[in-house]
């Protein structure tokens, strides 16, 4: 059964705005007491969260699929929907969320990190909102918008300051146990380890984590063996340490070929020619090792290696191997720049940007913006009021000038927006923008100006 998962693919929604309410206030004697259709509730965000206790992205491989709430539509006698709930989703410490093309958009680092996967759709205003002193009774409301969705990929990436790597079997998990109050499995055969493990460390002051990695082999960056699906955990180590087993009994091996093929197999997964490294020269307890240790030492220390022999059987070596680990962290902790407080960074839109676009696509005219798109989104088609606050609207943009500027004539095919949420329409710039309500011209009510009259011819009796 598994139980450790590093990388999911995540399919998300966040919640659909609710739609805003058309309404008339109705009370004895005023039975036109004006709108009061409330707004629509907020649909809800899905948030990331940095959990501390949770180690593992298993929960989202049985359950790839999670969707926030919608919010509530609104309802008369002013009262606006709820909004949506949002939906927090905690995620270890160290993950990296993706696109499905592998572009990096978030790496979530730091117990309580927070980050907006996808955000809820904005409730719809009711007429009350969309009441002005020229638009007295609106008889429409606007819909609320979707939310966004989308499909992630989130990778664990383990936040450790040394990461051991070697052979399967070099005693790597032994020397976790040793060192630090893990308790990983252990035993004498290949790919005992399946899963990184953590260790943390005290050496003096100072205090750091350690993280084993399954046991890597000879082409473990093409796929061999189950280094390659852990070695993205040692990628945010400070400082890595070979684990070499001077004990194996495999006659092709040798320590020197051993750290040959690891930092082969390093280079090629990339990116982790930088960090320092140390060497420790495993199972001195076992005579023969002991003399192979000492012959090899010399050759590793030419290359400018730091050597250390160790056992973690007998735990000869291991203090001072612990205490050159500390080293190379409070350099690379001292190293990094110092942590800046996040700034708000304010970009206004250019003087002249008009927030929009028309181009000419063959025989038709597209609009893009942010703007004509989420109004459309909006917009109740099936009454005709809304239409012509939608064409209000565009027009205040500046839409039908720009269409007349690129050279759309009356009659021209105009779309606005892309895919499945484009509105296709003839364009007739004769016509002025709106239309006229069966009770009067859009933005006023027949019925509240009779009604006025007649209030007025009763007080005069």
């Amino acid at each position: 059964m598994t139980t450790f998962v590093d990388r999911v693919v995540l399919h998300v929604a966040a919640g659909n705005g609710g739609n805003g309410c058309a309404s008339i206030h109705r009370e004895k004697f005023k039975p036109l007491g004006g709108p009061d259709g409330g707004n629509g509730g907020r649909g809800g965000d899905v948030i990331l969260v940095v959990d501390p206790n949770t180690t593992t992205l298993l929960d989202y491989h049985h359950h790839p699929h999670r969707r926030a709430t919608n919010g509530r539509p609104g309802q008369g006698s002013h009262r606006h929907g709820a909004d949506g709930e949002d939906l927090y989703l905690p995620v270890p410490n160290g993950t990296v969320v993706k696109t499905m093309d592998g572009e990096v958009i978030a790496d979530l680092v730091g117990a309580g990190t927070r980050f907006v996967l996808a955000r809820g759709g904005r409730g719809g205003l009711g007429n009350a909102a969309l009441a002005s002193p020229k638009r007295k009774a609106p008889g429409f409301a606007l819909k609320g918008e979707p939310g966004e969705s989308g499909d992630f990929v989130l990778e664990l990436k383990t936040v450790a300051d040394v990461g051991l790597v070697g052979y399967p079997s070099a005693g790597k998990s032994s020397l976790i146990s040793v060192i630090s109050a893990a308790r990983p499995k252990v035993a004498d055969y290949p790919f005992t380890t399946l899963v990184p493990h953590l260790g943390v460390v005290e050496a003096g002051d100072t205090r750091f984590t350690v993280a084993d990695v399954p046991g890597l082999i000879p082409g473990a960056s093409q796929g061999k063996g189950l280094g390659l699906e852990f070695l993205r955990h040692i990628e945010r180590c400070a400082a890595l340490v070979h684990v070499i087993d001077c004990a194996t009994v495999e006659p092709d091996r040798d320590p020197i070929s051993d750290l040959d093929v690891i930092e082969a197999e390093l280079a090629a997964y990339g990116g982790l020619a930088d960090r320092p490294r140390l060497v420790a020269l495993n199972k001195i307890d076992v005579p023969d090792a002991r003399e192979l240790a000492e012959l090899v030492k010399p050759d590793l220390e030419a290359r400018g290696l730091r050597v250390f022999p160790i056992s973690t059987k007998s735990r000869e070596g291991l203090r001072e191997l612990t205490y050159a680990m500390a080293e190379l962290v409070e350099q690379a902790r001292r190293s990094r720049p110092p942590e800046e407080p996040t700034r708000l960074v304010l970009r206004p839109r250019a003087i002249g940007e008009k927030g929009f676009t028309v181009t000419r696509e063959g025989d038709r005219f597209r609009v893009r913006g942010e703007k004509p798109e989420r109004w459309v989104r909006q917009t109740d088609f099936g009454n005709d009021e809304a239409v012509g606050y939608l064409a209000d609207r565009l027009a205040r943009l500046g839409v039908e000038d720009e269409l007349w500027a690129v050279g759309a004539r009356p009659g021209d095919e105009v779309v606005i927006g892309e895919g499945d949420d484009a509105v296709v329409f003839d364009w007739d710039p004769s016509v002025a923008a709106g239309v006229e309500h069966r009770l009067g011209p859009r933005g006023g009510d027949l019925r509240l100006d009779q009604y006025r009259e007649h209030h007025e011819e009763h007080e005069e009796q």
